[in-house]
């Protein structure tokens, strides 16, 4: 079950046309601190830099987000997609027309708010609009998600307005973050974003998992990843990226999949595999300090610890798959999920006591305790919902890291397990060369391995980035696409790389979705993106 964030308190207010001398869009305000103040003028602001005229009448244009009302106030919640500020009209400061209006309004109607700011510390933000005027410019209907508790296959159906909601926002804030630090990482190291075509005729990773489409009576596939462009581009201007949609049709239903997902793949003439880590590493650790340094508010919304997230720095632990492998088989890893099954039902005693005294003190408590055991009770029930998950899987962990075989590929379970005691992400290199796509280049000692890596977050996240350093040798890399079962005629111009100035070369892959799961602290990748493509998930 999902909640709808509460806020708590809130209110309500009006705008008439007369009375203001003059309005100032002061878009400018976040950058202009000094700027003088005409006290005559109204200034229309954003929530997000309301604190630039504290002690100063200004107008807020946006939307109800929550009211609550009494004999003689209405306390109006407005956001306006850069904030929250409570706004307070009260009967005896404001004509019968705004107080009338306030009133009627519902939540989510569209408002144009004018009145005194002020600093509150009780308030979110930290200020205050006390209204003057109220215009109302459309008047929602009954607003179908409440504070009350509503099924994700609700929420998913009304995802159009559930990005509204405070947690869906702070995510969204999140991964704009993220997308602007991917590109001023690259940028600033003279990188050039290319993009790469979402129609292909060929696979990059195979057939099994695409979606195919009639092309003006020829096949053609959504693409499964820009990095066969990646690599022709790069030999045109040596460093490039794309960032782009692109498409699995794999039929998996697990947390961490999306049939549409976006992906930043640079490619990087003359990068071998550890020049290809090292820059890996630096793009995620840089990435990480973004959120941490601009997105505390939006993480503090989403209850993500952020100072775990500040331990996060290069260099990040480095293990061949190897070592992975007995990493999971090693008595030591069976020792570690006893005891992690063993303190997980001791912990879930003890919660399930918690529970039954806040229920039993719940019918003689005041109002204000009652709210306080229902948040209580809330945090509990979401925790003991991780337990049960994680008792359920341990048994199923100490049989997948028993049986794990070299030449086998890593399932979800098995990157908890090598990341279980990492706060950084942990990478892996070096994998059997059977497991990886066509284009791997092989290690020259040893042509079973494969000079790919995979960089895994930790808490569960999984893969976030999987990358290598490519075949540059012709015959081989023809040898490769035969032994794929794959068409060479479709591949040529890939081939043509090899033939006109071949390089040694290298790039990685980054999935968005799960990088800002992984940050916000979200279980699941569907409140990731605006609108998630999932099996059967196709609407709004």
């Amino acid at each position: 079950m999902t909640q709808l964030d509460e806020i708590g308190d809130t209110d309500d207010g009006s705008l008439e046309d007369e009375e203001v001398d003059e309005v100032v869009y002061s878009t400018d305000w976040r950058w202009s601190g000094n700027r003088n103040i005409d006290t005559n003028l109204i200034y229309m602001v954003y929530i997000d830099s309301i604190s630039e005229v504290s002690g100063r009448e200004a107008t807020l244009n946006g939307w109800v987000y929550n009211i609550r009302t009494s004999k003689k106030l209405v306390f109006i919640i407005v956001r306006d997609g850069t904030g929250l500020c409570q706004t307070v009209v009260a009967q005896d400061d404001v004509s019968p027309k705004v107080w009338e209006q306030a009133s009627s309004l519902q939540q989510e109607s569209a408002i144009v708010i004018t009145g005194m700011v002020n600093a509150d510390e009780r308030s979110i933000g930290g200020y205050e609009l006390h209204v003057r005027d109220l215009k109302i410019v459309s008047q929602a209907e009954e607003y179908p998600i409440t504070p009350k508790e509503h099924g994700v296959e609700f929420l998913m159906e009304h995802r159009h307005l559930w990005l509204r909601s405070r947690k869906q926002w702070a995510a969204m804030r999140v991964r704009n973050t993220i997308i602007f630090a991917i590109h001023r990482f690259f940028q600033e190291r003279g990188f050039v974003q290319m993009d790469a075509p979402i129609f292909t005729g060929n696979a990059a990773e195979g057939t099994t998992n695409l979606f195919e489409t009639d092309y003006f009576d020829r096949k053609a596939y959504l693409t499964q990843s820009g990095q066969l462009y990646g690599e022709a581009m790069a030999m045109a201007h040596g460093k490039i990226y794309t960032f782009g949609p692109t498409f699995r049709a794999e039929k998996s239903k697990t947390r961490r999949h999306l049939t549409e997902f976006w992906m930043i793949e640079p490619e990087m003439a003359y990068y071998d595999l550890d020049m290809n880590m090292d820059l890996a590493e630096e793009m995620m650790a840089f990435i990480v300090s973004e959120v941490v340094r601009l997105n505390r508010s939006e993480l503090e919304v989403l209850e993500r610890d952020t100072a775990t997230l500040e331990l996060i720095k290069a260099p990040f632990p480095r293990i061949t798959y190897t070592e992975a492998i007995e990493r999971l088989k090693s008595p030591q890893m069976q020792e570690k999920l006893d005891r992690m099954e063993s303190d997980r039902q001791e912990e879930a005693e003890s919660l399930k006591k918690e529970l039954a005294a806040l229920d039993s003190e719940f019918g003689q408590a005041k109002k204000g305790r009652k709210f306080q055991i229902d948040r209580r009770r809330g945090e509990i029930n979401a925790r003991m919902d991780q337990i049960e998950e994680d008792l359920r899987n341990i048994p199923v962990w100490k049989n997948s890291a028993l049986e794990k075989k070299w030449g086998e590929d890593f399932g979800g379970s098995d990157e908890t397990l090598l990341t279980m005691d990492e706060v950084t992400p942990v990478m892996v290199y070096g994998y059997p060369a059977e497991v990886k796509a066509f284009y791997m280049k092989r290690d020259s000692a040893n042509d079973n391995i494969a000079l790919g890596v995979d960089i895994l977050a930790p808490e569960g996240y999984g893969e976030i980035i999987g990358g290598g350093q490519r075949e540059d040798d012709l015959e081989t890399l023809r040898q490769r696409i035969k032994e794929h079962n794959l068409p060479e005629e479709q591949f040529q111009w890939y081939l043509d790389l090899r033939k006109y100035g071949s390089v040694p070369h290298s790039g990685f892959g980054l999935g968005l979705e799960r990088t800002v799961a992984w940050l916000c602290g979200l279980k699941h990748v569907r409140e990731t993106i605006p609108f998630p493509r999932m099996m059967g998930r196709l609407y709004p």
